[in-house]
Order: structure tokens, then sequence, then C-alpha cells
């Protein structure tokens, strides 16, 4: 890309919210901004294997995998969003509520199908199970969305009870309700982060392209889509 046009690429939590602001950004500045959202663990993958991105945008800990490989300039990573864990179950079962940690491991324990994701949320589901020791018991009703596709689909479409992911994921999705939030003991925020990719063609218009995607006048567009200013 030249003349200030960047290439980027990301994961689904966060392609709303890029859409959003690469057209705020074009506005500003006349420069364009592309993202390919995919799959987290697939987004990772292209750039290992060399794709020309200029912008990588992913969960914070991604990135600092790939930083230390040598596929990201070093330094170059910015927070930008954070992004809260939620439950969602079909519409027409009615919303959760959650008084307490017990109450969430109840729900989890009862449910038929338990739908996560291949991204944070999910790892961070599967420690839970660990935590409360259901892991074996729940593991064989655990459905995994595939890359790229929103847990809350599954949730509305029946194949799974409840589903567990980012909220800017599941709001929107229709035929579901999120469930009341999560106790404090149990709540869990993803930072989610952009870098400048090592084969980036214009470091300084990346660079640039970061620094607004932190900055102060993005913080409606973020808190709209579900997630908070980093």
């Amino acid at each position: 890309m030249t003349g200030g046009d960047l290439k980027g690429i990301s994961s689904m939590a966060t392609r709303q919210i890029l859409a959003e602001l690469v057209e705020a950004y074009r506005e500003k500045t006349g420069r364009t901004v592309t993202f390919e959202s995919v799959g987290g663990v697939d987004a990772a993958r292209r750039v290992r294997d060399g794709e020309g991105f200029d912008v990588v945008a992913l969960a914070s800990d991604a990135l600092e995998k790939l930083e230390a490989d040598g596929h990201l300039v070093a330094g170059s990573r910015v927070g930008f969003a954070l992004s809260a864990l939620a439950v969602a179950t079909k519409a027409d079962a009615g919303p959760l509520t959650f008084g307490d940690e017990a109450a969430v491991r109840e729900a989890v324990r009862r449910a038929a199908t338990v739908g996560y994701s291949t991204g944070p949320s999910g790892t961070y589901l599967m420690s839970l199970l660990k935590r409360w020791g259901l892991d074996a018991e729940v593991g064989p009703r655990l459905r995994q969305a595939p890359a790229g596709v929103p847990v809350g689909t599954m949730v509305a479409r029946g194949d799974a009870e409840i589903g567990f992911q980012q909220t800017s994921e599941l709001i929107g999705v229709p035929g579901i309700v999120l469930a009341g939030p999560l106790p404090p003991t149990v709540a869990h925020e993803t930072l989610f982060a952009a870098a400048i990719a090592g084969r980036a063609g214009d470091r300084d218009a990346a660079r640039e392209f970061l620094a607004f995607l932190a900055a102060p006048e993005t913080e409606a567009v973020k808190r709209r889509n579900g997630m908070a200013p980093a």
C-alpha cells in the first residue's frame, strides 16, 4: 500500500468497531484502511505465514507472541479496547441472572449444551471449568463455534443452550438475549490491541493509524459496540 493507505487483519471481535473507526479515519485524514476480519487463530497464522499486512489487530496476548517471534515491529503494540465476557441464551428462553459465582457454575452445569469460541473468551471458559472441577462433566456437552462464526448464532439456532463470548460479538445477533452482568469473581475482560506488521510498507502511516485507534475521540464507537476504551 502507498500514500498512507493501509491493509490490516483482525479477529472477529473487533470487526464492527474497526469498520466504523476506519470510516471515521478516512473522513478525518482522507486515508484508506482496509481490514479483513477472520477468526483470531487464522489471523495469527496468516501473519506468521508472511502475508502482506500493514496492521494487525488481535487480543493483546496473541500480539505479544507474534511480536516475540519477530512478525511485528517491536514496541509498536497499542491497546485500544477492552471487551467483557458475556453469556447468551436463546431469546424465547428468557435471560439468565447471576447473583454470584455459584449461580454461573450451576447454569453451566445444568445446560444441555454450552457454546464457546476459539478465541480468548473460549480459553477463559476452559479455565473456569477446570477451576470449578467441571471440565470432565461438562466437556462432552461443549460446542465450539467454527472460527469466524459467532457463538450467538449457535445459540439462536439451538446448537447451544447457553454461549460464552465477547460482548461485542454477541450484541446485535438476532434471536438471543444476554444474561445479566457476570459477578466480579468470574467477570473477565480481554484487551484488544493493534500493532505494525513486520511487512508493513509505510510504518509511519501505520503508526499514525494506531494512535487514532487509541484516541479519546474513538470512545463513543467502542462503547456503542460493547467495548470500553483501553
